[in-house]
């Protein structure tokens, strides 16, 4: 039983890391954006659980920061992938300028709350 577990495992392993590197150049730096945001909530998660939460409003505002970083460039993947068919007619400047856009409107927001 633990050697077929271990064999599927390694074929689903192998299955993705042969889709992942047929998946073009943008999408891999928008991913890597990603994680990159969700890294740095994290991070910021765990200061705040050794240091202490005092300013938690800033605390807060930076974690919120992070996290909607992150959604705004997974929507943004999904605008710019080429094989979504629902986004087909929108062009990738449209979709990074939405994406420009609406980092700017949250960040204000953002701001805003720190007072």
């Amino acid at each position: 039983m633990a050697r077929s577990t271990s064999k599927d495992a390694q074929a689903l392993f192998q299955s993705l890391r042969s889709a992942y590197a047929a998946t073009p150049t943008n999408l891999k730096i928008i991913d890597l954006y990603v994680v990159f945001a969700v890294l740095t909530a994290a991070i910021q998660i765990v200061y705040m659980a050794i240091v202490g939460s005092f300013p938690f409003n800033s605390f807060l505002s930076g974690v919120l920061s992070c996290i909607g970083t992150a959604v705004l460039a997974v929507c943004l993947r999904i605008q710019v992938n080429k094989d979504n068919k629902e986004f087909k007619d929108l062009p990738p400047e449209r979709a990074f300028a939405d994406f420009v856009l609406c980092n700017l409107v949250l960040h204000l927001v953002i701001m805003n709350f720190l007072g």
